[in-house]
């Protein structure tokens, strides 16, 4: 007797014990698919925001060229402009050794101070040239306002209208701009109607 009772209760035991293994094996993969939907949740935000800033960078960074390009610009601006006042500055000192020679009386023409002062000029003109400043042609040439000032029209030169006949100061140019204008007088008195002298 005691040994029927016992066989249906471990049989039953056994049943119940599958019963609930069941369920909970369920419940433990609704758990673990829960997490992975959470987990990939979290990994699409974090690769939308990685992506944001990526992009916030490369616009910095584009951002940061340009400013450096936009410095280096206005540096090279300012920096050409100083170097032309600089420039101006020795210009007025080769005037002034324009003026010294051409006046210089013909007795001391041969005197070893006077070559001493030409060789100064000679080396100032080369300094100015490898600057890329070079004198501007006038004496001979078409008046041109970009180039040229006119100071005083001279009538009665026999030349046409317009030809610069006379150069007061020279005028100079560093690389593709006029440094400073050529002071000119012009021929005046031929009819041309393109030619207006002040």
């Amino acid at each position: 007797m005691h040994e029927r009772h016992t066989g249906p209760r471990i049989r039953h035991r056994g049943g119940a014990s599958d019963a609930t293994d069941a369920p909970a094996g369920t419940e433990h993969n609704r758990g673990i698919e829960a997490e992975i939907d959470r987990l990939r949740a979290e990994l699409d935000a974090a690769q939308a925001q990685a992506a944001e800033h990526v992009a916030t960078l490369q616009r910095t960074a584009a951002d940061f060229s340009n400013f450096r390009r936009r410095t280096a610009e206005d540096r090279e601006r300012e920096l050409g402009l100083a170097s032309e006042g600089l420039l101006l500055k020795v210009v007025a000192v080769a005037d002034d050794f324009d003026r010294a020679l051409d006046t210089m009386p013909a007795e001391l023409a041969g005197l070893g101070w006077i070559d001493g002062i030409a060789l100064l000029d000679r080396k100032l003109r080369a300094l100015l040239e490898s600057e890329g400043v070079k004198p501007i042609e006038a004496v001979g040439r078409q008046f041109d306002p970009r180039e040229h000032e006119a100071i005083a029209s001279v009538p009665g030169t026999g030349k046409p209208d317009g030809e610069i006949v006379a150069e007061m100061q020279r005028g100079y140019r560093v690389r593709d701009r006029v440094l400073r204008p050529a002071m000119v007088a012009v021929a005046s008195g031929a009819t041309s109607p393109n030619t207006q002298i002040n």
